[in-house]
């Protein structure tokens, strides 16, 4: 890390010592989902943004990531607090490399955490929040089994929480395998409903002490 990252850290954490909510989007961004289904996605991704700045206190610890997965897995947004999260608009097109996409996930958090620690500030239990409508394509069987190692060790040690929500065609029985939580099936393209509850639960956190158990809103937009 280069000396101007760190000062912008220590300002930043100085300027803002709240404890920190993170949450990555990992979002499935493949050819499939062009269309009707990236338009909504982009759309409840404004939805999320415009609901979480209503909570003032939400505003300041809850940080989001956005991580894209196709062809290529990219870190369209690294992590900023929800007040100065300008939600990128989204183009879908090749494969689905979600494994490596769960390994880029997990390694911002890793990162962030490590910020955290060093600048003293306290944090919340990290969400990832992955988003497809397929399954994995386009990478070998065992980057992916890989991954789902790696995610399930960090669920059950508690260094993350992660859901993951099936669109439309996605494969659920091959997403069960994968993470530990039952995978929830979106209805329809609900994607407003479902960063609404996103906002909802991650502002429900992120007003809770560290370590607490937080009961999350009941969920309308999907089912199991």
């Amino acid at each position: 890390m280069t000396d101007t990252l760190r000062l912008d850290e220590v300002v930043e954490f100085a300027e803002n010592p709240e404890p920190r909510c993170p949450c990555v989007l990992l979002l499935d961004t493949s050819g499939s989902m062009q269309g009707m289904a990236i338009n909504a996605l982009n759309e409840g991704l404004l939805s999320f943004r415009d609901e979480l700045i209503k909570n003032s206190l939400a505003s300041r610890r809850v940080e989001v990531a956005i991580v894209t997965f196709d062809s290529h897995v990219n870190v369209v947004q690294d992590f900023v607090t929800a007040d100065q999260f300008n939600p990128p608009i989204l183009t879908a097109q090749g494969l689905t490399n979600m494994g490596a996409g769960i390994h880029k996930a997990l390694d911002l958090i890793q990162e962030r955490k490590a910020q955290y620690r060093t600048n003293g500030i306290a944090y919340y239990r990290p969400w990832v929040f992955m988003i497809t409508d397929g399954e994995p394509q386009g990478e070998a069987d065992n980057l992916v089994d890989q991954a789902a190692k790696r995610l399930q060790a960090d669920e059950v040690n508690k260094r993350v929480a992660f859901f993951t929500v099936g669109v439309e065609n996605a494969n659920m029985a091959r997403l069960s395998q994968i993470a530990v939580r039952t995978p929830l099936k979106l209805t329809g393209l609900n994607f407003v409903e479902l960063f609404v509850w996103l906002s909802a639960s991650m502002s429900a956190v992120s007003h809770s002490k560290v370590d607490e158990q937080v009961a999350l809103p009941p969920i309308g937009w999907g089912s199991v």
